[in-house]
């Protein structure tokens, strides 16, 4: 504790009433939540068991419950510590008969969700132009602002949003007939739950003694509405965010729920985190004076013990090209001149287009780089088939599993048989299982077509019964051996390099599913299935992080993270701010995203920002973000209108005198 500076203290000891702690960037906000949650098991006597943090992804989760461990020792106190997706799915499977759930309901992914309503789409609007992922947005968004089907207002809604109304309903109907749920559902469920059932809504408020929620600036309304329901009458609230880093409004993030808090708990005590740890003085003071232009309520200025340091560079490129080319070359020479580690540099940019250049750059210099947002785990063909194999497994009304799987492995059942089987399940109302079995299915195909269907549910019907009880990961090592699934990766790879590739990826998701088995033994297949599906970006960036390379990444997904040198690129208008946003006046979200930016730099800032830039094929003129007039321009370093041949010579000569250097020790 004696660590702590005094108001990080006063967050930790103040436990009777509602608390908003506000969070500068780079503050400590974590460790005064570890810390908190020591100190009410420790010096306030709260049960464990009683106590949950929230935050928003499995990373962070795991980032605090190692810190709270390290407070506790030995003790086996085990607070719940999870994202809101987990408390929501954990109040779903232990409450689900209150929504007409049954047990082992599956969670689809936003891929399985497409199907669907692509599925829908094409029933209602035969040939629509509206792409899917535009309904999926739609109804999402109604989800998240706890909006029914039945309570959707159609008027005022253009193209997509019409049609996305006309899917809501269908939609929601085939999830409770496939037995499933979606993301979204993970949240608005439970609120319907609390909100509906008296009885209900007590029991979670005893079991949660006191509740703490980070980024609370990231809440949606079906979030906050979860948070307002648990907490009841006691309020024993603490509330950590900064409503400077509010950049997800296009998830439905409202920052205004940090404003709620003073409505809702009249008690409502504010203690502001200002020290950062992370950056120099000069750092902060530009992120300081351009988040001033945002209207605040709670106003903060974050300073730092780390002294002044360098100026903030501002490099003014010809083109594009000339942008890449200049950071690349940065990177190297002062790499070269100072040491240090590839990962100790990052380069954020507000759209993932620009990263094409980069990369290239990166390439002809052999500078190792790390982009985030790659291809996830769980989005290899060989992965998806196992996960839908298990969640087959734990609920057979999964069609979507059933279809994926049902010839995977070939088992010459084509997409004509499979429409009759879909096609005769929408008319019996039953699950695709059990149409398979059905008398009215074999009336509509020929005696081998259904002799092909019926031999695999026979299969897999006598395989679920017989491994009910069996633990996952054995059950799924047999299932792979029974369906030989080793050698269909053989069969259908291109080379023995890509089998094996294939081959360790199985593998590699075999041991996840022991070790999430280990660490509880008394987890179903369903529990083990939903954990899986669960796991997020931030798991894959994990590894990412260890690897010695440029991080090459957007300043959405850099929020959370701190490199010594940083360069914001394309600094320019229509960029940063987004031409989006400067169309439908939304500014203020743009400076907070070039805020988070400023503020994930330790030692250097350099913003970079080019003269030209071809869209659509065409080259325009750029102007320079608006946001560089918001800064203190005595603390800018610019340089040069353009890329200066001369100036590149120079760095050129500087890094090859390094190196030559280099080469004689």
């Amino acid at each position: 504790m004696q660590r702590l500076n005094p108001r990080q203290r006063e967050a930790v000891h103040h436990h009777d009433g509602p608390l908003l702690v506000l969070a500068g960037a780079g503050s400590g906000k974590t460790g005064v939540i570890a810390h908190k949650i020591a100190y009410l098991i420790d010096n306030v006597g709260v049960d464990p068991a009683q106590i949950t943090a929230i935050t928003f992804t499995n990373k962070a989760a795991r980032e605090m419950r190692e810190r709270v461990k390290g407070l506790l020792g030995r003790r086996q106190a085990k607070p719940w510590i999870s994202t809101f997706h987990t408390l929501g799915l954990r109040i779903l499977r232990e409450e689900h008969a209150v929504l007409g759930y049954r047990r082992g309901f599956s969670i689809l992914d936003a891929g399985d969700c497409a199907g669907l309503l692509a599925d829908l789409m094409r029933r209602d609007s035969p040939g629509t132009d509206v792409a899917v992922n535009q309904v999926q947005q739609a109804i999402s968004a109604w989800k998240y602002a706890l909006v029914p089907p039945a309570a959707l207002d159609s008027h005022g809604l253009d193209k997509a949003q019409a049609l996305a109304a006309r899917c809501y309903a269908p939609y929601c109907e085939t999830l409770m007939t496939y037995n499933a749920v979606d993301f979204d559902d993970l949240i608005m469920g439970p609120v319907r739950i609390l909100r509906e059932d008296e009885g209900v809504r007590e029991r979670w408020r005893e079991r949660i003694d006191y509740l703490l929620v980070d980024e609370y600036q990231d809440t949606n309304l079906s979030q906050y509405e979860l948070v307002r329901l648990l907490i009841g009458g006691h309020q024993r609230l603490t509330a950590v965010g900064d409503d400077d880093q509010s950049i997800y409004a296009w998830r439905g993030a409202r920052p205004e729920n940090i404003l709620r808090l003073g409505e809702d708990f009249p008690r409502l005590k504010v203690v502001k985190l200002e020290q950062n740890y992370r950056s120099t003085g000069i750092i902060l003071k530009a992120a300081n004076t351009l988040i001033a232009n945002n209207p605040h309520v709670y106003d903060k200025k974050l300073w730092s013990e780390h002294g002044f340091g360098d100026k903030i560079r501002v490099a003014a490129c010809g083109s594009e090209h000339d942008e890449t080319e200049r950071v690349a070359n940065d990177i190297l020479h002062r790499r070269l001149l100072h040491g240090g580690e590839y990962r100790d540099f990052a380069v954020l940019l507000r759209s993932n287009h620009q990263a094409r250049l980069f990369e290239h750059a990166f390439r002809e210099r052999e500078i190792p780089y790390v982009l985030s947002g790659g291809r996830s785990f769980f989005d290899y063909s060989e992965i998806k088939d196992c996960v839908c194999y298990l969640r087959l497994l734990a609920n057979p009304d999964d069609n979507n599993a059933l279809l994926r799987v049902i010839n995977t492995p070939r088992r010459a059942i084509g997409p004509q048989t499979l429409k009759v089987l879909v096609d005769t399940a929408a008319t019996t109302g039953t699950s695709l299982v059990a149409t398979a079995q059905s008398m009215a299915f074999a009336a509509r195909v020929s005696p081998q077509t259904e002799k092909r269907v019926r031999q695999f549910i026979d299969w897999f019907v006598d395989f679920q019964r017989t491994h009910e009880a069996t633990p996952a990961p054995e059950a799924f090592a047999t299932l792979l051996g029974d369906i030989g699934y080793d050698d269909w990766l053989e069969q259908s790879s291109d080379d023995e390099t890509a089998a094996a590739r294939r081959k360790q990826n199985v593998a590699e998701l075999k041991r996840w599913i022991e070790r999430i088995h280990a660490a509880d033994e008394s987890r179903t297949t369903a529990d083990i299935v939903a954990a899986l599906t669960l796991f997020d970006i931030a798991d894959r960036q994990d590894s990412e992080s260890e690897l010695d390379g440029v991080a090459l990444t957007t300043l959405h997904a850099a929020k959370g993270l701190e490199y010594p040198h940083v360069y914001l690129a394309g600094f320019e208008e229509n960029l940063l701010p987004h031409r989006s946003s400067i169309e439908q006046d939304t500014i203020e979200e743009e400076r907070r995203l070039a805020y988070v930016g400023i503020t994930r730099a330790r030692r250097t800032l350099t913003m970079t920002f080019c003269r030209t830039r071809k869209r659509f094929g065409q080259v325009e003129n750029c102007a320079p973000s608006r946001f560089l007039d918001e800064l203190p321009a005595e603390e800018l370093a610019w340089e040069g209108a353009q890329t200066d041949p001369a100036q590149n010579r120079a760095t050129g000569r500087g890094t090859l005198d390094q190196l030559k250097r280099l080469l004689k020790t």
